[in-house]
């Protein structure tokens, strides 16, 4: 008998037996939160540096190209270079004014906790359900994020039960990671719950993300467009764009 190629009611290949998740713009609404606190820490530093004549960080094309999906300091290093600034590295623990890789990228995070502190965090709850439905046809799910602060807003979200394994910032510093667009914690991942490569679908909505998946070799590449990049994830790497997972499949 001839084996099906036909994909699954959750739009997967068959072979796939595990589901990779980003975090920020595909689990939680977190990712415009995200562009605020970049925003206002780059600004503050833009003019401090350049002066009143500075050229603002672009809530879009910057934050996509040079910041979206990366860990924090490599998102200050890739958008400063970007501009022809090059900051001292510092240490992890430099107070949030430093003028300094790690300084910057802790301003922007305390700028992140405000936000969401003051706001709350909301889940996209098509992307629940999804990672539900994975889970009730026996797929293995994990959580795949550069953020430092992933367990929280999984908490915060009454969402923590749905993974079974949890790669974020601070696992990626405690193993040596590199982040996106490094395949390396997407790979974690999947050594993690047991499965190759090969066998594990990633989901997207970062160019950095899309990029990971391809060079990890990874069975299927879900890019999920929140903001009309649909064309750029698909020349990143994505083998399906969709605007919400309750698109993929027939499940919904």
């Amino acid at each position: 008998m001839t084996e099906t190629t036909e994909p699954t009611d959750l739009g997967l290949p068959r072979h796939v037996r595990a589901c990779l998740f980003d975090l920020d713009g595909v689990i939680t609404r977190t990712a415009v939160v995200h562009a605020a606190a970049w925003k206002q820490a780059f600004d503050e530093f833009l003019r401090g540096h350049d002066g009143d004549s500075f050229r603002p960080f672009d809530r879009g094309r910057d934050y996509d190209e040079y910041v979206d999906g990366r860990p924090r300091a490599d998102g200050v290093r890739t958008f400063l270079a970007s501009r022809g600034i090059h900051l001292p590295e510092g240490a992890a623990d430099d107070p949030p004014d430093a003028p300094t890789v790690h300084g910057l990228g802790n301003r922007k995070n305390d700028l992140l906790l405000h936000l969401i502190r003051t706001d709350g965090v909301e889940a996209y709850d098509g992307t629940l359900r999804y990672v539900e439905q994975a889970r009730a046809r026996g797929l293995l799910t994990a959580v795949v994020s550069s953020s430092a602060n992933c367990r929280d807003v999984l908490r915060s979200i009454g969402a923590e039960h749905l993974f079974d394994v949890r790669i974020d910032g601070v696992v990626a510093a405690e193993r040596g990671l590199p982040g996106k667009p490094a395949p390396d914690t997407f790979l974690a991942a999947a050594r993690d719950l047991g499965v190759e490569p090969a066998e594990a679908a990633v989901f997207e909505d970062a160019l950095a993300g899309m990029d990971a998946g391809r060079a990890g070799r990874f069975g299927h590449v879900v890019g999920i467009d929140r903001v009309g990049q649909a064309d750029a994830l698909r020349a990143h790497g994505a083998d399906v764009v969709v605007p919400d997972l309750t698109e993929l499949g027939d499940w919904a």
